[in-house]
Formats: C-alpha cells, sequence, structure tokens
C-alpha cells in the first residue's frame, strides 16, 4: 500500500483544490494498478501534521502571507522530518514531496530563494507559464508544450530568484511566468525542482475545468472578477477552460508525472537518476 498525506493549507477557506488532488490520487492509483491510500491533514487550523509513516506527500494551496507562517511549529515537524529523512543514507526508501502555490511560497520563503513579496493586485486566471531548459529535461513537465497553461490564483510571488544560492544548493527553476516586455515588473518564479524527491509550482497544476467553471459562474466571483478586470476577462477565462490543451492537460499530466516519479524512490533499491524528458 503506498500511503499519501494530503496537506491541507486553506485554513479552512472554500476550495476546489482539495477536491482535484483527492481525485487525481485516486485516479491515477486506478490507472497505474497501485493500492494506494490517502489521508488529509488541516495544517492551519488543528496544527495537524502527518507523521513518516507516509510515502507520498502533497502539500496544497491556500490564502494568505506566507511570510506570517516563519518558524511556525509544521516546518520542524513536517518539513525538517522530511529532509532529514532523505539525506539518511541507511533510508532507501524516500519521501517525496509536491508543494503547491503557497506551500511553494513557504518552502522559497524557508530556503530564502528569492523576494516574497505581496502582488499589486490578485493574479487570477488562465495563464501561460514558460519552461526553461531545466524544465524541458525533467520528467515533471514530460507531455506539455512550451508554454502551457495554468491556472494561477495569488496575491503574493516569488520573484528574484538567487540564482547563485540556487546553484549552490542543487536547486533547478523549470518554469517563469509569462513574458511581459512592455510590463517594468519581475516575472514570478512558477516551478522549482528542490533535489530529487521534492518539486513544487506557484501555479494550481490539480485545478480541472470542471471545478473552474463552477467556481466562475458563481454571482460572487464573476461580479469580481468583471468589477476588477472586465467582462471580456470573465469571458476568456470561460473559454479557455473548454480548450482541451490548456487546463485539463495541465491537470492530467503534472501531478499524475509527480506520482510516476516517485514510484521509483518507494523501492527498497537505490533509485535510477532523473531521466531527460522533452516538452
Amino acid at each position: 500500500m503506498i500511503k499519501v498525506a494530503i496537506l491541507d493549507l486553506y485554513e479552512g477557506a472554500a476550495n476546489q483544490g482539495m477536491r482535484c488532488i483527492r481525485e487525481i490520487v485516486n485516479q491515477w492509483g486506478e490507472q497505474t494498478g497501485e493500492a494506494v491510500s490517502w489521508d488529509e491533514f488541516d495544517v492551519r487550523l488543528k496544527a495537524e501534521v502527518p507523521d513518516l509513516s507516509y510515502d507520498i506527500f502533497i502539500s496544497s494551496g491556500g490564502p494568505g502571507s506566507p511570510l506570517e507562517s516563519e518558524g511556525s511549529a509544521w516546518e520542524a515537524a513536517y518539513l525538517e522530518a522530511v529532509l532529514d529523512w532523505n539525506n539518511n543514507p541507511d533510508n532507501n526508501r524516500k519521501k517525496s514531496v509536491f508543494f503547491i502555490c503557497h506551500s511553494f511560497q513557504l518552502v522559497c520563503r524557508y530556503w530564502q530563494l528569492g523576494e516574497i513579496s505581496k502582488r499589486r493586485s490578485t493574479s487570477f486566471g488562465v495563464f501561460p507559464v514558460h519552461v526553461l531548459l531545466e524544465g524541458q529535461q525533467d520528467p515533471l513537465f514530460r507531455g506539455l508544450s512550451d508554454p502551457f497553461y495554468v491556472v494561477d490564483s495569488r496575491d503574493w510571488q516569488v520573484t528574484k530568484p538567487d540564482l547563485d544560492h540556487l546553484r549552490h544548493r542543487g536547486f533547478q527553476i523549470l518554469g517563469i511566468e509569462k513574458y511581459r516586455p512592455h510590463v517594468p515588473l519581475d516575472q514570478a518564479v512558477m516551478g522549482i525542482r528542490f533535489n530529487e524527491y521534492m518539486v513544487g509550482t506557484q501555479f494550481h497544476p490539480e485545478a480541472d475545468a470542471v471545478g473552474m467553471r463552477m467556481y466562475l459562474q458563481t454571482d460572487e466571483k464573476k461580479k469580481t472578477v468583471i468589477e476588477n478586470y472586465g467582462l471580456e476577462k470573465w469571458e476568456s477565462m470561460m473559454e479557455g477552460l473548454s480548450d482541451p490543451d490548456k487546463i485539463m492537460r495541465t491537470h492530467n499530466h503534472i501531478l499524475p508525472n509527480f506520482l510516476n516519479g516517485a514510484m521509483p524512490h518507494l523501492s527498497t533499491s537505490p533509485p535510477a537518476p532523473l531521466q531527460r524528458s522533452e516538452v
């Protein structure tokens, strides 16, 4: 049995993310024939943290500032415990971790990888992510185009990566925010591989078209989008959700690719190195 821990960082906020993560894990188990179980942990409201009996960890997005949780108990009880486990050469069965959006920002703050700041305005919609050379070689993005399209929903951002620090630690930036040469603002880092076992994105790879369409069609969200961005923006977002080569392609590849990549690390023998991929 492969045990998956799903860490809920939504702090009680209504969301589609947790449903999507559950469904992806269940579908992956069915498609691969693997025996999979999962449990959820309410990290922020109940201070629940999974123990090291779990094989795979998926840490969700969530609202609020990624700066306010610095020094919190969950970092020592969860993140540092997994790092210590994976760094122990006696532990051949390694723990794989995926960090989504808010969780990604937390670990970037934890490792001091760049500038973490509040955006001038909320980034919300369907946007392209550009793949860097490292991303082209990483199996996480296997099966995706360059650029590929993602659901982005955040008030905070990781920008101005400390490239020397990243290189020193062996971290690799996989993708960056859409190119905007006419806008004098820094591009956000959209994906980082931290090591063989840990990777994350600043967007929502779990998002599906059904959930996003329902969310955007609620009176409150539709009104908010139109007031802030205009009716044309709302309509373009709805249209983007109908394109199978956009959101659903990302939904169908990234987290399943991560789960596939975690499997060799669950063997009792050392896994083969990451294989080159093409997007």
